[in-house]
């Protein structure tokens, strides 16, 4: 009897106390978050005539200015491939892999996603002047009533690569030359 209560106590002292090992470990670690500085004094400010990488990032203030903005990604066999491997990652659950908006999770939305093709009843994608490559680019950047926005998925090319794909073979239109951005 002795024993079984000298256990006992053995094992509720140390709990009374608190001084479990692995009690307090993941309340008391060191927590940083996403863009906050280690130490006190701040984060370090970027290099004196640092840019931007190319392609890495272009902001865009709405749909009126994305619509306006030209392709600057050649639409050669390449980019085309490369736009496939991505659309069927991040578009086709919802539009589906022929791009007529009959995916798997396009199905089960109240709204039934955009047709990509030139099938499209509601859209004339052969328009340019209502539907230019900015205007698809702007979408998937900015994303749309049901659709989300995919800026922190793809990066700028990336989203290009996908309008190149999207228009190339979903609406087989012929190629047009790469415009070069302007500064």
């Amino acid at each position: 009897m002795k024993k079984l209560s000298l256990a006992i106590a053995l094992l509720i002292v140390p709990s009374l106390a608190q001084a479990w090992p692995w009690s307090q470990d993941m309340a008391n670690q060191v927590s940083i978050k996403p863009q906050e500085s280690v130490n006190k004094a701040g984060m370090k400010p970027f290099p004196a005539r640092s840019l931007p990488v190319a392609g890495t990032t272009v902001v865009t203030k709405d749909m009126d200015a994305a619509k306006k903005m030209t392709n600057p990604v050649a639409a050669d066999d390449q980019s085309i491939a490369k736009g496939k491997h991505l659309f069927d990652i991040y578009c086709a659950p919802c539009h589906g892999v022929s791009g007529k908006g009959d995916g798997y999770v396009g199905a089960k939305l109240v709204m039934t996603p955009w047709n990509l093709t030139n099938s499209s009843e509601l859209h004339t994608w052969t328009d340019n002047k209502d539907y230019p490559d900015g205007y698809i680019w702007g979408y998937i950047t900015l994303g749309g009533a049901v659709m989300p926005a995919y800026a922190n998925d793809l990066s700028a090319s990336e989203r290009w690569h996908v309008v190149n794909y999207i228009r190339k073979v979903l609406q087989k239109a012929p190629a047009a030359p790469a415009v070069s951005p302007t500064k």
